[in-house]
C-alpha cells in the first residue's frame, strides 16, 4: 500500500491505547477520561486492521483488545496493575503484528 510506511502500526496504537488510557485514569483519578484515551486509540486501530487486513480481521482484533482490557483486570489481582497492563497490550500488539503478516 502507497504512504502506509510511516503510519504507526495498528498493533502499537492499541498497545499504547491500553497502556496511555490505563496511565491517564491512574494519574488523573478520572476513569472516564482513561477510557476515551483507551476508545480513541481503538477506533484508530480498527481503522487501520480493516485497511490492512479486513472485516473478519478487524472484528478479531477489536474483540481481543475489548477482552485484554477487560482481562487485565483480574490478572491485576495475580501481576500488579502495571503488570497486567503491559503484559494484555503485548498480546494485542502480537495479534495485530501476526494477522498483518498473515495478509501479506
Amino acid at each position: 500500500m502507497a504512504g502506509t510506511a510511516s503510519r504507526i502500526p495498528a498493533g502499537a496504537v492499541a498497545a499504547g491505547g491500553l497502556i496511555g488510557g490505563y496511565g491517564i485514569a491512574r494519574w488523573t483519578g478520572k476513569r472516564p477520561l482513561g477510557g476515551v484515551a483507551l476508545a480513541a486509540a481503538g477506533a484508530v486501530a480498527a481503522r487501520q486492521w480493516r485497511q490492512d487486513a479486513g472485516g473478519r480481521a478487524v472484528a478479531g482484533l477489536s474483540a481481543a483488545y475489548v477482552a485484554a482490557f477487560a482481562g487485565s483486570h483480574p490478572l491485576a489481582r495475580k501481576l500488579g496493575a502495571w503488570p497486567a497492563v503491559f503484559t494484555v497490550a503485548g498480546g494485542v500488539a502480537l495479534a495485530s503484528w501476526a494477522v498483518h503478516r498473515a495478509v501479506r
